[in-house]
């Protein structure tokens, strides 16, 4: 059937101007100017309070030097002309901003239309000196007295600022220290007895480098009197970032602890105090429940890799992988990682290769390329696998990357690989409002060398307080169950948010949902917290950076069990049953013998099997494009057609009816959509809708590079056929691109991009996704279906127009994209829409040769 009816290509789109049309912006009450300034000039006055204390207490320390400190203004709403304010003010400097939501409302900022509407904001970060805040304060003054001075050229951003002001204060240490969770890793530390304690410092990015030296040396002045040390440093200037990495005798870490008020957390240019090496796995060795698996294919694949692992150390010698696994570790992570306990690395490779084994497909058919990130370090009770704490963790991957397309010291770089399959998270950083110095990290890579991230978007696996008396619980039907569980877990989705890096705006975020090929067995009683496919119980929330989609999609990430509770007359949580037996995924397993498997479940399976389809969907684009896939003029688009495919064929079907009746009776239609979203992005990829086309399916390819403030407009013929036909039709619609990023702007994402198509010629309406959801990010997906029978012309298309705009910044470059559409009807009808479209698609004569 591929060769049959093989993806379609379509010809170059016609370049055209964009108009554009304004948004219209949301109503907001502010206060008056006489209530704003009763409400914010004892802020000012307290903010010059506190630096004029600072500026003695510095002065008095063996630096001396002139003290610059951050202040943070909060608005409701934007205030953009602020930052050019800002870079016209002599000592003011900007660091950026973050945006804030769910800010109740109150009787001098709300929503016009809706008083109990809750309001978005922005927090605006500005290094400031004596000067600036002197010039600030008498601008303040001047305007609090006179709403009608006229701001010199260049300052008028301030008036926006005061009158959408909400807030002003000095960062500090609540800031930098305890809304990190920094000090409860400390006390874990102590506990254990740790003589020495590492943790990061992350800076506030300076522009100039001279002034980075003088902080970093400034900072070393101070670890070297608390008896301290600095292990490494990273400077990544791309994306604002300056960290260090800080060891500190016990004792020192408890006199923080106990006094918050040294000179350390005091010290202004420091943005936060982070856990260092937080992200690990911990694998148990017990070898009970692992099963020989006898069915080894020796099919080694050839050619160079196209996908990469970042992850533990794989068990590469076992019968499953061997021959297949291409293993670059320049720094040595393998050295005392015990094979027994290389189980999360060797877990990824076999499912990247082989998928469920239940399922025995064939492997993928070029090496996997993988590099250890993790080494084996001893704990309480088995070893655990853990991210290193003798480096920086950011500069680590860093350096991974560049490895892979740079090669290092002599080594080859792998310019062929398209994706990085990252199946790890800090659980220490669950995103909320403000993106990750690693997901910065990823979103720049991913345009600087072309590549696709493959993020998994986190497991949570705590305990579940239900409140119930187990007996009372165990008593309930199943579908009773279910409901009380999945609205437990959705009660508490505030604290099973998406964890870093999976925010990265270009890159691809995997959830799983409850679902394996195995059998669960029949004297097992542990509690399946469904029957039907949902999503997996372990698996986190989004949404994304300014509401966009993330996850973007889920995949079986294999089902997970609670444990049966021994407590029947006493109110006991669900905890989760994590052994080695099904259900989940049949994995290789490390072990003294080379053929063992076990099972395995968590959105790390997901993201792998969302790699190996990706891997196939690039074979597939190498069977289209046969010697132009490695011709650069075409295989700079890769990535983003490996993006848009990967979810093109994505829906929400069952899934979102089954968790529509769950909730149906406690939320609206609206939070229900609003619920889906968050939880499952698009929906469930069916890849093979997406690799191939029927007699009544046909998905054609579109690829091209856009300039700001173009269209780029694209025709699909209309099938003669389906003209005037009461019969159901489905569009499908993918735009893909990756965005250069501005790391310190609150837009951040520097390209916006969007489809627009004219629907109603063919009869379809949208469903799935809110449409304005589905803007904010790097990928925009939409399905629109309908039955109407629409008559057109015999020579008419469906016109879908690729627009580009700035959104954070303007820029001079190109952006790459990619598009993928597909018109279908029911198999069973009798339109040949294939052939008609393709008979009609005008393709260029080298993309048609190749074909």
């Amino acid at each position: 059937m591929a060769q049959e009816y093989p993806l379609l290509i379509f010809p170059e789109p016609q370049t055209l101007n964009r108009i554009g049309r304004p948004i219209p912006p949301r109503k907001i009450h502010y206060p008056s100017h006489e209530r704003q300034a009763e409400r914010l000039s004892p802020l000012f006055r307290t903010l010059k309070e506190s630096f004029d204390a600072r500026k003695v207490e510095i002065q008095q320390t063996p630096e001396g030097i002139n003290p610059e400190q951050v202040i943070v203004f909060e608005t409701i709403g934007s205030a953009d002309d602020f930052v050019i304010a800002v870079k016209n003010t002599a000592g003011l400097e900007w660091l950026g901003e973050i945006e804030i939501d769910n800010i109740s409302p109150s009787e001098d900022f709300y929503d016009i239309d809706n008083r109990e509407k809750s309001l978005s904001g922005r927090l605006f970060l500005t290094m400031s000196n004596q000067r600036a805040l002197d010039e600030l304060l008498s601008l303040w003054t001047q305007y609090s007295h006179n709403p009608q001075m006229k701001f010199r050229r260049g300052f008028s951003g301030f008036k926006s600022l005061f009158n959408k002001l909400k807030d002003v204060r000095r960062w500090g240490i609540q800031d930098r220290l305890l809304e990190t969770g920094v000090i409860e890793y400390w006390k874990q530390d102590l506990e254990r007895g740790e003589a020495k304690i590492r943790f990061e410092l992350q800076l506030w990015f300076a522009n100039s480098e001279h002034k980075r030296k003088l902080i970093h040396n400034n900072i070393l002045s101070i670890i070297k009197e608390c008896g301290g040390r600095c292990l490494c440093s990273s400077i990544i200037s791309e994306i604002s970032y300056h960290a260090l990495l800080i060891e500190l005798p016990a004792n020192e870490i408890r006199q923080i602890i106990n006094n918050q008020s040294t000179r350390l957390i005091k010290y202004d240019d420091i943005m936060f105090f982070r856990p260092s090496g937080q992200i690990y796995i911990e694998e148990k060795a017990d070898n009970k429940e692992k099963i020989i698996y006898e069915n080894i294919r020796n099919d080694y694949p050839k050619g160079n890799p196209i996908a990469a692992l970042f992850d533990g150390m794989p068990m590469e010698n076992h019968s499953l992988l061997s021959h297949r696994l291409i293993i670059d570790d320049p720094d040595d992570f393998a050295n005392n990682y015990e094979v027994q306990y290389r189980g999360h690395g060797t877990g990824m490779c076999s499912l990247i290769i082989h998928g469920d084994l239940n399922e025995n497909q064939s492997p993928i058919s070029t090496p996997l390329y993988v590099r250890p990130i993790m080494k084996l370090k001893p704990w309480i009770n088995n070893p655990i696998e853990r991210v290193p704490d003798d480096c920086l963790f950011v500069d680590l991957i860093h350096r991974a990357v560049k490895r892979i397309f740079e090669g290092e010291n002599g080594g080859k770089p792998y310019e062929s690989i398209k994706i990085i399959n990252f199946s790890i998270g800090d659980s220490n950083m669950l995103f909320y409002h403000s993106i990750s110095p690693l997901a910065r990290l990823l979103d720049w890579l991913s345009v600087k060398y072309n590549v696709l991230f493959i993020i998994s978007a986190g497991n949570h696996i705590g305990k579940l307080e239900l409140n119930n008396l187990y007996k009372d619980f165990i008593a309930l039907n199943n579908n009773d169950q279910e409901r009380l569980i999945y609205r437990k877990i959705l009660d508490d989705c505030r604290n099973r948010k998406i964890l870093s890096p999976s925010e990265s705006i270009n890159n691809i975020t995997v959830g799983a949902i409850h679902s394996d090929n195995s059998i669960i067995r029949k004297y097992d009683r542990r509690i399946n917290p469904s029957q039907k496919i949902l999503p997996a119980i372990y698996s986190a929330f989004g949404g994304g950076y300014r509401n966009s989609i993330k996850p973007d999609l889920v995949f079986s990430g294999g089902r997970m069990l609670y444990k049966e509770s021994y407590f029947e007359n006493k109110p006991t949580p669900l905890e989760i049953s994590s052994n080695y037996a099904e259900p989940g995924h049949l994995v290789a397993a490390p072990s003294d013998q080379i053929n063992k498997t076990y099972y395995t479940r968590g959105t790390s399976n997901a993201t792998a099997l969302i790699t190996r389809a990706a891997v196939n969907i690039a074979e597939t684009l190498k069977g289209i494009l046969h010697e132009n896939y490695d011709d650069p003029k075409y295989n700079k688009y890769i990535s983003p057609l490996i993006k848009a495919m990967l979810v093109h064929g994505c829906s929400w079907d069952n899934i979102a009816e089954n968790i529509s009746n769950i909730f149906q009776d406690k939320y609206s239609n609206f939070d229900i959509k609003k619920i889906i979203s968050k939880w499952i992005g698009y929906g469930i990829p069916n890849i093979d809708r997406v690799v191939q086309c029927t007699a009544q399916r046909v998905t054609v390819l579109g690829f091209g590079e856009i300039q700001m403030n173009k269209v780029h407009l694209y025709r699909l013929p209309l099938p003669p056929s389906l003209s005037a036909r009461q019969v159901n039709r489905k569009l499908t619609i993918t735009l893909a691109w990756l965005s250069p990023i501005a790391p310190t702007t609150q837009r951040y994402r520097v390209a916006s991009l969007f489809f627009e198509s004219q629907n109603d010629i063919i009869g379809v309406n949208r469903e799935g996704a809110d449409w304005r959801k589905v803007r904010q990010g790097t990928l925009q997906h939409e399905v629109f279906v309908g039955d109407n029978a629409t008559p057109f012309e015999n020579n008419s298309n469906l016109e879908i127009r690729v627009i580009c705009k700035k959104d954070a910044q303007d820029f001079n470059g190109n952006v790459t994209y990619a598009l993928a559409v597909t018109l279908e009807v029911a198999e069973n009808i009798d339109i040949p829409i294939y052939q008609e479209i393709k008979n009609k698609l005008v393709t260029p004569i080298i993309i048609e040769q190749a074909i």
